[in-house]
């Protein structure tokens, strides 16, 4: 999630305790053409050149995987499987942003359309408001079709006003599909953490996010695709169209242009003005939040390079894909309305091996049982883990299920461990409230808790840095979604461990069954726990930090890197906010 998800994904249940009598207008009778994936990519290019893979390496299984740490791959990916598709492209996200880094993956987009490739675009509502509107233009464009999903009514120049205008309904709008999926040809596809934006590919001035995601391909896409048509074809899913008009992206636009060259106006008296204490001069190519990316930003996202698929090394292995179905944001709006939980879970992909296919179809039958939920499945999961358990999840919130599977998990001997974000490094700072309040308990069952060290530019992490300083210093903010279990079962999706995901957001993971795939990821997070971590321990009933690896840094009492004034805010405002909210 982003610090946009901060101010309104987490508050919107809190605002409407305090308003009322606000009401969304949505449109009805709403035209939704049916459309699903194509039923087979064979004949693309993309596809012949997955089973040339697959022969070269003699694989044993049909789909193969590659994790996507850096920016440079996670970018490369996209823009790889933008430039490689022939039929289709999908994509699902909770957010894009429009700036510098999707400037050019839309701009690849569009060029994709205009060959003919048909695209459809799946974005959660939430966040389409202000500039980010821009991008529902793409809806516009022949041969691109963009759905927004669980809209918010009202106009778009400010969130804060959809929201409020849609208090009525609160229940339904806090709820976000906040799966990520970025399909080509129904053969390759990306999925994990990632939204897309500068902060997600290492190129923001501010703040970057440290971050996952794998790059799938054979069988196992297919999964993905259902799962895509099902939100697709949901009737959550409103054509951009049925919601606002082409003049009204126009006003926003030029509302945009005018703030841009107001802000160039600002930052070009500030140049040459002296500064002063409560004015300090820009520094050259800074942007301001919301402005219009720097030179610098620009240079660089046009640097990045397409991830050259004929190289790049696959792992091949078993796999399943763990879905919450749409039905989770219940479409009716009245508040006896029960939900309609389901967890989708995809059969094991590798035909190639009958015994090992058993037994990952065992395990998943055991998801499909007894979970309703991805967070409930992962849960499930825990259960069985007999040995090491490492976990990475941003915004941790654990419940009291949560908090009984690790104490369960503990009882059998499970080493536990799990890295989150600090509350210095956490972009939604009330997030952390509801994980603060459960670090002590976590750590006398014997979970080991590490807390990411914001201030770290030039430090690499798990998964490597969130960005190179290229474009400017920035904080670090994790926003990876990870679990690896027993050193053989690795978990990539967009679900964090909290009771947000839980029962809120719908969300998506890929289980690999690899024990080199988790090795290699198991090494990064344990590297970047020791060197770039706090690790959180209880000294005679008192919290102490200590300091990572190799730092410099000392062992601290208090919130390691965070203001005083942080600290009293979350400590006098935090136990207002229960923790399903957070």
């Amino acid at each position: 999630m982003s610090s946009i998800h901060a101010l309104f994904g987490r508050s919107v249940a809190l605002l409407a305790i305090v308003l009322q009598g606000a009401c969304a207008q949505l449109p009805e009778h709403v035209d939704r053409p049916v459309s699903v994936a194509i039923p087979s990519p064979s004949g693309t290019a993309l596809e012949s050149l997955v089973q040339q893979r697959r022969k070269a390496d003699a694989a044993r299984f049909e789909s193969g995987f590659l994790l996507l740490g850096g920016p440079p791959a996670a970018y490369g990916s996209r823009l790889a499987l933008i430039e490689g598709a022939q039929k289709t492209l999908d994509l699902q996200y909770y957010a894009i942003h429009a700036d510098a880094s999707t400037g050019r993956l839309l701009r690849g987009i569009r060029d994709a359309a205009g060959r003919g490739v048909r695209v459809r675009i799946l974005l959660d509502d939430l966040h389409s408001t202000g500039r980010d509107a821009l991008v529902l233009n793409l809806a516009f464009v022949p041969n691109i079709e963009m759905r927004l999903f669980n809209p918010l009514a009202g106009a778009r120049g400010s969130s804060f006003a959809r929201i409020f205008n849609s208090i009525g309904d609160a229940s339904r709008i806090q709820q976000r599909m906040h799966n990520k999926l970025f399909l080509a040809d129904n053969v390759l596809g990306v999925t994990g953490g990632r939204n897309l934006g500068d902060a997600y590919f290492g190129n923001a001035l501010k703040g970057n996010f440290i971050d996952l995601d794998i790059l799938a391909a054979g069988p196992i896409v297919q999964d993905l695709s259902r799962s895509f048509d099902s939100y697709w074809n949901n009737e959550r899913a409103y054509p951009v169209q049925s919601l606002l008009k082409r003049e009204e992206l126009k006003a926003i636009r030029e509302r945009a242009e005018q703030a841009d060259r107001e802000l160039a106006d600002e930052s070009a008296r500030a140049l040459n003005a002296p500064p002063t204490a409560q004015t300090p001069a820009p520094a050259e190519g800074e942007a301001k939040p919301g402005g219009p990316p720097t030179a610098a930003q620009l240079a660089r996202a046009w640097d990045e390079k397409p991830l050259d698929l004929r190289t790049a090394r696959f792992v091949w292995a078993p796999a399943v894909m763990l879905a919450d179905q749409p039905g989770k944001i219940p479409a009716d709006k009245g508040p006896n309305q029960a939900k309609a939980p389901g967890l989708v879970v995809s059969q094991p992909n590798d035909r190639a091996n009958p015994s090992r296919r058993a037994a990952l179809l065992e395990a998943s039958s055991d998801f499909a049982a007894g979970s309703d939920t991805v967070v409930e499945g992962l849960l499930q999961l825990i259960g069985q883990a007999n040995s090491d358990l490492l976990i990475i999840s941003p915004y941790f919130v654990p419940g009291p299920d949560m908090k009984q599977a690790f104490a369960a998990a503990r009882g059998r001997g499970v080493r536990i461990r799990v890295l989150t974000n600090s509350l210095a490094s956490n972009d939604a700072p009330v997030a952390h409230v509801g994980y603060s309040r459960h670090r002590e308990d976590l750590l006398k069952i014997g979970v080991e808790l590490y807390e990411l060290r914001s201030e770290q530019a030039s430090v690499s992490n798990a998964f490597g840095s969130s960005g190179n300083g290229s474009v400017g210093e920035s904080r670090s903010m994790l926003h990876s979604k990870v679990l690896v279990m027993d050193g053989r079962l690795l978990v990539v999706g967009s679900m964090n461990l909290d009771l947000r995901s839980q029962l809120q957001n719908t969300e998506l993971a890929l289980l690999v069954r690899s024990a080199e795939l988790s090795r290699s990821a198991s090494e990064q997070i344990e590297r970047g726990m020791r060197e770039g971590s706090w690790r959180v321990e209880l000294n005679d009933g008192s919290l102490v930090w200590r300091a990572p690896e190799g730092s410099g840094l000392k062992d601290t009492s208090t919130e390691p890197d965070a203001s005083l004034t942080l600290r009293l805010m979350l400590k006098l405002f935090g136990p207002l906010a229960p923790d399903q909210l957070l």
